[in-house]
């Protein structure tokens, strides 16, 4: 394993489910004391978790929306954590709801300076967006893996959209690739 694919970090996993009934979030609220519930702001009830950190948004629909956890089992354990308080709130809530992972994003360092306007020129308009004045990093969208790398002069790099964790190490060999082929990786 290279150290570029050893620099990869998880930054955020986002995942889904469904509780399957509507739900009363001012009842919630005042059961869940340290849940933030303001539905002139936000249509969600906010559910922080400490171990593992992660936010649970709850909706009256029934659907949750976890963020903020660090790893796919922090994610799992997050939405565990809150399916066994609602369940101790007698709601009903399926033994193993399914979780659906929408979005990881992943960090780490190419080890490299970076000409972005360079690497622009060389992967070409169609799939690259770059606009200094705006943002100080490249966007870069793949279609395999379908997730968007954001490049930056240090060599840092994002890669967001992914729904597997292979899925930035994947992205990350064909940048690797695609910039030797160039020549703008040294």
């Amino acid at each position: 394993m290279s150290a570029t694919m050893k620099s990869i970090q998880v930054e955020n996993v986002v995942a889904s489910s469904d509780i399957g009934q509507e739900l009363d979030l001012e009842t919630l609220a005042t059961d869940f004391p340290t849940a933030d519930f303001n539905p002139d702001n936000f249509p969600g009830l906010v559910y922080r978790t400490q171990e593992p950190k992660a936010a649970t948004l709850i909706f009256r629909s029934g659907k949750v929306v976890c963020t903020g956890a660090n790893s796919v089992d922090d994610v799992t354990a997050a939405l565990e954590h809150v399916f066994d308080e609602l369940r101790d709130l007698s709601i009903e809530v399926a033994d193993t709801p399914e979780i659906e992972i929408q979005n990881i994003v992943s960090s780490g360092d190419l080890e490299h300076v970076l000409n972005l306007n360079a690497i622009a020129i060389g992967l070409g308009l169609e799939n690259v967006e770059y606009e200094p004045e705006q943002f100080p990093g490249l966007v870069y969208r793949l279609d395999d893996p379908n997730v968007v790398v954001l490049l930056f002069g240090s060599g840092k790099f994002v890669v967001t959209g992914g729904k597997h964790l292979e899925d930035a190490e994947d992205a990350l060999n064909v940048v690797e690739e695609e910039l030797s082929e160039l020549g703008l990786l040294k």
